[in-house]
């Protein structure tokens, strides 16, 4: 095949796969359930061409899980500026991280948290990228005395994960609004942590409804 119609195929090929991660994205995002028919139609291919790029189900769930959690990062980024303290930066990142499951509800979907052993790898590395970026702001604190320097900064990540999950489920659950969940997030994390009481110019999480 001539090199031009290979680099023409190629293309078309990655635009096709951009095209089904977009809309496995926006699909899964908003209904975590989705079938793979319904991202084909959003996509605008057909089911054979989803399977073509993500050969199975969980693999296109994982996939869309990176795209996310490469967001999320980029977000916590932009969040981490000059002259913040831990704590207000803290509570900002929280902010970002629950925006994100509030307009994600797939990052709470059991096909992404259920806790089976043989996805625990998999999970482990999908966490990696944030949970580095926090142990780091976690030991500043600590440095810097606001925050408990007796705390395993490995073990406050694993809490501040939990505790995510825990305010995402009872919101599935019905059991409390997203307001409420933020709040409680908030709260809980601040404690966990020992952190002090956040300044005038800290920003907690939003107030989601």
């Amino acid at each position: 095949m001539p090199g031009g119609r290979r680099r023409r195929r190629r293309s078309d090929g990655e635009r096709s796969a951009a095209a089904v991660l977009a809309a496995a994205v926006e699909v899964l995002g908003r209904q975590p359930d989705a079938k793979v028919e319904e991202i084909a139609a959003a996509a605008g291919v057909t089911r054979q061409t989803v399977y073509a790029h993500y050969p199975s189900r969980p693999l296109l769930v994982a996939a869309v899980v990176d795209h996310l959690t490469a967001e999320t990062v980029a977000a916590l980024d932009l969040a981490d500026v000059d002259g913040r303290t831990a704590t207000e930066t803290l509570l900002s990142w929280l902010d970002v991280t629950w925006r994100m499951f509030d307009r994600y509800r797939l990052l709470l979907h059991s096909s992404v948290t259920a806790a089976d052993p043989a996805d625990t790898a998999e999970s482990d590395r999908q966490h990696a990228t944030v949970a580095e970026r926090l142990g780091r702001l976690i030991e500043r604190g600590q440095a810097a005395g606001e925050f408990d320097g007796g705390l395993d900064p490995a073990w406050l990540v694993s809490a501040t994960v939990a505790l995510g999950h825990a305010a995402g489920g009872e919101v599935a659950a019905g059991r409390m609004t997203g307001a409420q969940a933020s709040a409680a997030l908030c709260h809980s994390v601040l404690r966990v942590y020992g952190a002090r009481t956040p300044g005038p110019r800290a920003t907690g999480p939003s107030r989601h409804t």
